[in-house]
């Protein structure tokens, strides 16, 4: 039996346990109640391309990507008031992303 899921983006949940305790009862008494119910061994799962995504960066250690030091100093500059803001730079910072993102902005 080969069941596709399609979630659309949103995260997956695993099913409770009970709704396989009664698919399991169920069967039980379709088959006289006298034998268990064999596991299917032609069960699949097949994962969307998000799904890989999202478990890709699950794996992946992010803590090094984070710079301390440079935390650090921003959060001495914004607690003394001498933090300054560029606002071309950020404007410039969000066009290229736009960009990359290709969704069609300037």
């Amino acid at each position: 039996m080969t069941t596709s899921i399609q979630n659309n983006g949103l995260p997956n949940f695993p099913q409770a346990t009970g709704a396989t305790a009664n698919a399991s009862a169920s069967t039980t008494a379709a088959t006289g109640g006298n034998a268990p119910a064999s596991p299917q061994s032609d069960d699949q799962l097949k994962l969307t391309d998000s799904a890989r995504a999202l478990q890709e960066a699950a794996r992946l250690d992010t803590s090094s990507a984070i710079d301390s030091k440079r935390v650090e100093q921003i959060r001495q500059a914004l607690a003394n008031g001498t933090y300054q803001v560029d606002p071309g730079r950020i404007a410039d910072r969000m066009l290229s992303f736009e960009r990359q993102l290709g969704t069609g902005a300037v």
